[in-house]
């Protein structure tokens, strides 16, 4: 499905990312973990358009992304919800939603999909018309996990969704987290909480200062001394 391959993205002469490659196959969560700074968001932006990558490739589906705008790399199929949320503060919760659709053609069906994003998320339906800025923390990632599923993505990337959040909610993120790839959509989740994320991926990567240093399932992962010591306390 998504294959990136001696992906190399440079900030003038900076090279953040130094020729990683990994894949995400159809039906599958897969999570990168890593440290802050090693990379992770940038490898984010790089597939979805918002970076030019220095060299490699990155394809979806057989379809070249690395020239592609990004609202283009949208219709294919794929969608992003950004760290730190990014949702649209003066609008409302049912703007920020139909904003999420804007690169479709099909109209009749945004109603039934943003009835769908309401089952997932009941709160949003109780503030559908609250501004978006006035919502909690916890609130606005699940407004922009639903505006991202609104496109109507084959895959939906995930960066950070857990950040500043309580324990509690970061169960609930995680859980939605699974019904939404349970529904049919692929997942690429980048995320600092090593452990949550291992427990919900079928594999996962370790990124560390713009290298791939570790890769296997998730239950691997967890139970590898490395990334025990490293990323999840002893």
């Amino acid at each position: 499905m998504l294959k990136v391959e001696n992906l190399k993205v440079r900030y003038g002469m900076i090279e953040a990312i130094k020729g990683i490659s990994f894949e995400v196959k159809d039906g599958e969560i897969v999570t990168l973990i890593g440290a802050n700074g090693a990379g992770k968001t940038t490898t984010m932006h790089a597939i979805s358009g918002l970076l030019k990558p220095a060299a490699g490739s990155i394809t979806l589906d057989g379809h070249d992304l690395v020239k592609m705008p990004p609202h283009k790399i949208v219709s294919l199929g794929l969608a992003q919800v950004p760290e730190g949320r990014r949702v649209f503060a003066q609008q409302t919760v049912e703007e920020n939603l139909v904003l999420g659709a804007y690169t479709r053609k099909d109209k009749g069906a945004i109603a039934e999909d943003q009835e769908k994003v309401f089952e997932l998320f009941p709160r949003l339906k109780e503030r559908r018309t609250q501004l978006a800025g006035t919502l909690s923390g916890g609130e606005q990632q699940m407004l922009a996990m639903g505006r991202a599923l609104m496109a109507k993505p084959k895959i939906i990337l995930m960066d950070e969704p857990s950040m500043g959040l309580s324990p509690l909610l970061v169960k609930e993120i995680f859980h939605i987290i699974q019904d939404i790839n349970k529904q049919g959509t692929t997942v690429l989740l980048v995320e600092q909480n090593a452990r949550m994320a291992l427990a919900i991926a079928d594999r996962a990567y370790v990124l560390e200062t713009g290298k791939i240093t570790l890769e296997g399932t998730g239950a691997e992962l967890a139970e590898d001394e490395r990334v025990r010591k490293a990323y999840l306390g002893g």
